[in-house]
């Protein structure tokens, strides 16, 4: 789905819109040229008047799909068998579902009965690095594990609804996509070839935060929120995660960032004193932004992605850091091993 493809959308359903040029110029400062729907632009659980029973539904059923997909993928790259596997974190924010992916990928990727099961579903963008950091401390908790990370998310289904007017919400129409992505992560690698080895985890939550990002549920379906101080959360975070990366005293080479937006990746370089040129640290986050939008907690693991495809050096200093609502950061920092 292209840029243009949504903004001729919005006008469809919005010709009145006050300042609605204004309104998209702000939209395309994103910096998005494309994303993926996992279904097309005019469904009713898309840009229609489908009702939150059926968004919620189709978001599930699609989210699920995409999982199962990528866990294989997973599970073949690295050549594990399933049962093999000793511990499942997912990640699934856009609808709500009992029993959730958790469990329903058991049975579809064959894991065994008895696999940790570690769920999470409010964390939103924060879960790619969220899950990372779950994964570590299982496998601190039991030695030798190996464990599956699996977020998915179907924003389109959740919160491209144009009962929404706001020029946030005319902003997430056109950053968010659709996605899933797996990894797995062990004691000690399995598979042939390169790997990020995680030295220590950091997480926090900023103070006074709960307003800044948040989901809305109405008759109408999901919605996602956000005020002005939004803008500014990870600046407002940045002394907390300096005192935490400087108590290593090692220099960062890499960083593989949650491609949040433009405003996060700017701030994310300039706070960690990361090159900002075009194809600085953080080329692989600004590619994955313009190619798939934010994929919420898939995003960090696309970006992860693209690092093993242009890895770093061999012992280079890095670290994989995610955000979300209200604010939250989730982080590992690591080296590069070859």
């Amino acid at each position: 789905m292209t840029t243009d493809e949504i903004c001729a959308d919005i006008r469809r359903a919005h010709p009145d819109l006050p300042r609605l040029e204004a309104v998209l110029r702000v939209a395309r400062a994103t910096t998005v040229r494309t994303r993926c729907f996992t279904r097309p632009l005019g469904a009713p659980t898309v840009a229609g008047k489908a009702l939150v029973e059926e968004r919620n539904r189709a978001a599930y059923e699609d989210a699920l799909g995409l999982a199962v997909e990528a866990g294989r993928r997973a599970l073949a790259e690295t050549r594990l068998r399933p049962e093999e596997i000793d511990a499942v974190v997912t990640s699934h924010t856009t609808s709500w579902t009992v029993p959730s992916l958790d469990v329903h990928l058991v049975g579809a990727l064959d894991l065994r009965p008895d696999v940790r099961r570690h769920p999470m579903g409010t964390v939103g963008c924060a879960g790619g690095g969220q899950g990372l950091v779950r994964a570590h401390q299982d496998i601190a908790a039991h030695p030798g594990a190996n464990v599956l990370v699996v977020t998915s998310e179907c924003l389109s289904a959740a919160t491209y609804n144009h009962e929404d007017t706001s020029l946030e919400s005319m902003v997430y129409k056109v950053l968010f996509g659709d996605g899933a992505a797996a990894a797995v992560v062990s004691e000690s690698p399995v598979w042939g070839g390169p790997s990020f080895v995680v030295e220590d985890t950091f997480e926090y939550v900023l103070p006074d935060s709960a307003d800044r990002y948040r989901g809305r549920l109405s008759g109408a379906g999901l919605h996602f929120d956000s005020t002005r101080a939004a803008t500014a959360a990870f600046n407002d975070c940045l002394p907390a995660l300096r005192k935490w990366l400087d108590a290593d005293a090692q220099p960062l080479d890499f960083a593989v960032v949650h491609p949040g937006g433009p405003r996060i990746l700017d701030d994310t370089a300039v706070g960690l004193g990361l090159d900002e040129s075009e194809g600085g640290a953080l080329r692989h986050a600004w590619e994955s932004l313009a190619v798939n939008g934010n994929l919420g907690g898939s995003a960090v693991l696309d970006v992860l992605s693209r690092t093993f495809a242009e890895p770093p050096a061999a012992d280079d200093s890095g670290l994989i850091i995610a955000f979300g609502p209200s604010f939250v950061l989730a982080a590992v920092r690591g080296r590069w091993s070859s």
